[in-house]
């Protein structure tokens, strides 16, 4: 078993900037992640570690894995979004300029990815931990893809609780904002425009678009305020002298914790007029209480709790998560993404303090 690296954390960081040096170099578009996922295979059984894959999900379990015990899942995604237009680094060219290194991916969220794995790797093999572990590095994140990690949650097994690596600054997000998207369809009739003929569907549309402006949702969430209904798109008739008998709008709703995707659909469907069709019901805002093992062991680390306007995998995960992890959200899918390498240090050592308060408590 080649893990000899892992007792010393100058030799794990090096390592995790290698390994993530190798994934920003190797191209891994929502869809199209076959090979880091590959790599991230061959790396972890290299150093011993039995893994799992479907499609281009990744996953492995500590060596003395017990059904008996609970699970804690350590989740990460390898896939990118396309490199944005204004980039003059290469975007697949890991480079280190003073204490930045630069790369798609390298940010979002392969700082997190690493960390997390080698945190994983470092606890592989301890024997008498209270959770088993399981690291899956996963596929289509940025997408919210069906083939990514909510594919393969039945195979791994049931999860006490999750730690999903993003871009947070080592700070603990305990709620994240879920997402709806509706498509409305309010109905007219149609009739000649010179002439009182018709039912014109823009003007029934107008009176719903009001009320998704307007309306407030009577409980807010501590960490993530009121649900955010934004109407985005309308479209309606075909010819300059036809009242449209049908006008159709996009409504995005950022919902929170304090309802589910399904609550908010009701209520929507009971105060407007137009037929509302859910595009999906699946992207769950989430929330951590207050007095799980996970935010205690965080309270005692001074680790500072927020709530989280952007989406993750939480999203599909539909058992208690919190979201942490290296770097810092705002370099997400920018022009010559960065993280800085003390950040990687600081989310192995980080992860480390926070599951060893927990596993061997």
């Amino acid at each position: 078993m080649a893990l000899s690296f892992r007792r010393n954390i100058e030799n794990i960081h090096a390592e995790a900037i290698k390994v993530l040096s190798s994934l920003i170099e190797t191209p891994s578009l929502s869809k199209e992640e076959d090979e880091t996922a590959a790599l991230i295979e061959s790396y972890l059984e290299s150093n011993g570690v039995e893994t799992f894959r479907s499609n281009n999900n990744v996953w492995a379990r500590n060596l003395h894995f017990d059904p008996e015990k609970p699970t804690i899942l350590l989740n990460s995604h390898h896939d990118t979004v396309k490199p944005n237009q204004g980039y003059i680094k290469d975007p697949y060219k890991a480079i280190i300029l003073g204490d930045k290194l630069y790369g798609l991916g390298s940010n979002d969220a392969g700082g997190a990815l690493v960390s997390l794995m080698f945190a994983f790797l470092y606890l592989y093999d301890q024997e008498n931990l209270h959770y088993n572990l399981v690291f899956a590095a996963t596929a289509e994140e940025e997408i919210s893809g069906r083939l990514g990690v909510a594919s393969i949650l039945s195979e791994i097994g049931e999860i006490a609780f999750g730690i999903v690596g993003e871009p947070t600054e080592m700070n603990m997000a305990i709620a994240e904002k879920g997402l709806m998207v509706l498509d409305c369809y309010a109905p007219g009739k149609s009739g000649h425009a010179a002439r009182e003929e018709g039912e014109n569907a823009i003007y029934n549309a107008i009176k719903d678009i009001e009320w998704f402006r307007n309306f407030n949702f009577p409980k807010e969430s501590e960490y993530l305020g009121p649900v955010k209904m934004s109407v985005t798109m309308i479209e309606a008739g075909y010819q300059h002298n036809v009242v449209p008998d049908e006008c159709h709008f996009v409504v995005d709703i950022r919902g929170t914790d304090a309802y589910s995707n399904d609550e908010m659909l009701e209520i929507i469907r009971a105060n407007v007029l137009s037929e509302v069709k859910e595009r999906s019901t699946r992207l769950q805002p989430s929330f951590i209480t207050k007095d799980h093992p996970l935010i205690k062991a965080a309270e005692a680390l001074d680790i500072e709790f927020f709530g989280s306007p952007t989406l993750s995998d939480q999203a599909l995960m539909p058992f208690p998560t919190v979201k942490i992890g290296p770097g810092l959200s705002q370099r997400s899918h920018t022009a010559d993404e960065y993280i800085f390498v003390d950040e990687i240090r600081e989310g192995v050592t980080g992860y480390l303090a926070l599951l060893n308060k927990i596993i061997k408590s």
